[in-house]
């Protein structure tokens, strides 16, 4: 009988930091030192890329390539990604610990799954240096993996699979058939869809969605479902196989993929 046996969570926007609102706000207020504004928006976009890639992307925005030249007088160069980059850092690690509270559900969710004998691991835009904030952070309020890889020591990070495949490897799970990803951005999905694993995306609290709690509890029933409904389109579009509200639909989810697995078993069996 076959059986998801891991789960492999994205950070920011999926277990923490509802509305993936860290990174946002260190992009703008790196690009803001130099006088080249991005919108939130913008950084939205390229969300769940490695951040040294998102800032790149974010440069080669036509607009923001304008505004560039307008300003200096010339074209941008890596040496201007990588200042970015290292603003971005000092801002980010300023702030990084107050963005690591668990999503709501998120906690009990996942205990519940370990207990049912599924492996929890992770992947993340951040890097090493930056996860040494959030991990612990997150496991004072109750969150905790059993594995997370970053891209740091890998050939690449999102779109690409090999985050994935490290979880498998460090947790053992042989097949990726019985894996699942689960994550708030369309590199996130593209991340599972490209290990070939299955690839679940989560709408309330994602950086899709991009509302704060507040922001959710406020909006009027028929916009929330309406812009509820787009991130579910663009999620299915990039591949997913499912999308769900939160979390907590996530072990019938599950279920459902483990009876299909079998029967298809089954059948192919006769």
């Amino acid at each position: 009988m076959k059986k998801i046996e891991c789960i492999i969570l994205d950070w920011a926007g999926t277990a923490v930091d509802y509305g993936c609102f860290a990174p946002v706000a260190a992009f703008i207020e790196s690009f803001n030192e130099i006088g080249v504004p991005v919108t939130a928006a913008e950084t939205r976009a390229y969300m769940g890329l490695t951040k040294i890639e998102e800032i790149r992307a974010l440069f080669n925005i036509d607009r923001v390539k304008a505004a560039f030249c307008e300003k200096f007088g010339r074209d941008y160069t890596d040496e201007d990604v990588q200042a970015r980059y290292v603003a971005f850092q000092r801002v980010l690690f300023d702030t990084l610990e107050n963005y690591s509270e668990p999503i709501p559900g998120v906690v009990d969710t996942v205990e519940a799954l370990r207990k049912a004998g599924i492996k929890i691991g992770s992947t993340t835009g951040y890097t090493g240096k930056m996860m040494d904030i959030v991990i612990p952070a997150a496991a004072k309020a109750g969150y905790k993996v059993d594995n997370c890889v970053t891209s740091d020591h890998l050939p690449a990070g999102r779109p690409y699979p090999y985050m994935v495949y490290r979880n498998m490897i460090d947790l053992a799970v042989p097949s990726v058939d019985c894996v699942l990803k689960y994550g708030d951005t369309i590199a996130d999905i593209k991340e599972g869809v490209n290990a070939k694993v299955w690839t679940v995306g989560v709408v309330m609290g994602s950086n899709e969605l991009a509302l704060t709690q507040e922001e959710v509890a406020a909006m009027p029933a028929d916009e929330l479902d309406a812009r509820k409904a787009e991130v579910r389109r663009r999620m299915l579009e990039a591949g997913a196989h499912y999308v769900v509200d939160d979390i907590t639909e996530l072990p019938a989810v599950i279920e459902t993929i483990n009876q299909k697995m079998n029967e298809y078993i089954k059948k192919t069996r006769i």
